[in-house]
This record gives C-alpha cells, structure tokens and sequence, in this order.
C-alpha cells in the first residue's frame, strides 16, 4: 500500500513497507514543459533539469557526505546516484538515489533529501514532477509525493530519512525554497535535521 504524503507527515518505513527495510529508493520523475505554437499550431518542448540529491547529518547536524549530480556516490558507499538526468524524457523515475540503510554508518543520524530545478524552471511550470520511495528489495512503491504545484518556489526539501529507536522513519517535510543546487538549500535545510 502506498502512502501519499502529505507535508510534516511522519511515517516508519518499515511498518509502511510491511517488512523491516535495508534498502529503499527515492524516484524523482517529471516530464519537459510542452510549449504550444503560435495560433495553436505546432508545439515546442523546453528541457527542464531537476535535480535530487541527499545529504547525510550527524547528530551534531554536521554534514558527513552528500551524494548528487557531482558527486554520484557516498564516500562509504551506501549511497549511490542513478546519474543526471538533465531533459525529463522518458516515463517513470529520471533520477533515483539508491540506499543501503544495512550499511549507512552509525554516525549517520539523518538523510535529507532534496529536488531542486538547475535550469530555473519553478515547480507551477513542471508538470507530472513526483518524488517517491520505493522498497529496495522488490521495488515497491511505499510513499509518494507530487511535487507539481502551483508556486514560483524552485526546490524542495522533500523528506528525512532517521534514526529512531533503532528504526528507520521518514519526516515529509515539504518545504518550498529556491536554488540550482542542495548548496542553496542548507539554510533552509539545517532547521529540518
């Protein structure tokens, strides 16, 4: 069963999932924005280039590693990018971030998880733009969220991935903000970790 998010919404993974989850997947997809012609006729597409990224926190908020566009893999490795994808061709996920939480070091306490628009476009432009979480071992849908809204805002601190109790659990934070990169974003990402 998929959970649709809604913003501040706190869910476990592993209840939501049905099963204790050691890997889980965060789909970011959307489509290129479809201009129409003059009169009607023709039409034209423009490339729109989002972004997701993840960064990992400590307990003392400090950064530990980010995994994004420029830097494809966690320095321990159990976080992996898919690759950029800079047009939104294509159906289903254009860019996934794949994570082994068996093998996050314990020094990591939380992953925040950000989609931001390189290109500039803001989200009321993007149209079919969904970020969702998927379970790992056998590519369930567990959550989803549709990032399509209207708002002049072009990134989002999409959710936190922690620690709790020796569980992991999810924090949809939705929060709208602008930048091209997860760099932009940590103002507003630090109040969140």
């Amino acid at each position: 069963m998929t959970v649709t998010l809604q913003k501040g919404q706190k869910i476990s993974l592993d209840k939501e999932a049905g099963s204790t989850l050691t890997k889980i997947v965060m789909g970011l997809g959307w489509d290129p924005i479809k201009k129409k012609g003059l009169f009607g006729f023709g039409s034209s597409r423009i490339e729109v280039d989002l972004d997701a990224s993840c960064v990992m926190f400590d307990e003392t908020k400090n950064v530990v590693d980010t995994v994004w566009f420029r830097q494809l893999t966690s320095k321990d490795g159990s976080v992996h990018h898919t690759g950029d994808n800079r047009t939104g061709d294509g159906d289903g996920d254009d860019e996934q971030i794949l994570v082994n939480l068996a093998q996050v070091p314990a020094k990591v306490s939380a992953m925040v998880f950000v989609v931001n628009s390189f290109t500039g476009q803001n989200f009321s432009q993007i149209s079919n733009a969904t970020c969702r979480i998927l379970n790992g071992q056998n590519q369930q849908e567990v959550a989803c969220y549709n990032l399509s809204c209207q708002g002049t805002h072009t990134a989002q601190i999409m959710a936190k991935i922690y620690r709790h109790n020796n569980e992991w659990k999810m924090h949809a934070i939705g929060e709208n903000c602008s930048g091209r990169t997860f760099q932009d974003l940590m103002p507003f990402i630090l109040p969140h970790v």
